[in-house]
Parts: structure tokens; sequence; C-alpha cells
């Protein structure tokens, strides 16, 4: 499913045009996104968990050449499914 076919089903469920809809979306993943930036984390009940995780520095080494380089540290989005999502995927 990509992000067309989510707001087509957002739209057929609520009852909303695919514009509002479309929009609804957007705002939420925005918010999602100035969340984590800002080092908060988003609770779905039963859905999950999004948070962000701090990445150490590491060493590694150019697949082309074999030499050693240093990956930088970085801050990773993660997601932890919930209990509900769990038990409807499996």
């Amino acid at each position: 499913m990509n992000k067309y076919d989510l707001v087509t089903f957002v739209a057929e469920s609520t009852g909303l045009g695919r514009v509002d809809s479309g929009r609804a979306l957007d705002a939420a993943l925005e918010a999602i996104q100035v969340a984590l930036r800002a080092g908060d984390d988003v609770r779905l009940v039963g859905f999950g968990t999004f948070h962000v995780t701090h990445r150490k520095a590491l060493s590694g080494r150019n697949p082309r050449t074999g030499d050693p380089m240093l990956l930088g540290a970085s801050n990773q989005p993660k997601f932890t499914p919930g209990k509900l999502l769990k038990a409807a995927v499996n």
C-alpha cells in the first residue's frame, strides 16, 4: 500500500473527500515528525510507538576500496509495534 492507496482508504472509510483525507494524513505525519524532532515519543495505543534512538559513531570499511572510514553518529527513527497490531498481523 502506498500513500495514494492509504488516502483512498481513509476517504472511503470516513466519508471525507480525497483532498481532505490527504490533508489529514499529511498533518498526522507532520505531527509525528515534529514530535520526534523535539525528542518526544509518539504513542498510539494499540498501534505502536514511534521513538528516536541515538546511534554512536563507529568505524566501518569502504566496500569498494576496503579502506577504513568513520561513520558518524546520528539519530535514527524507530517504530515498536503495539499488542493489537502484532495480533492483527499474526
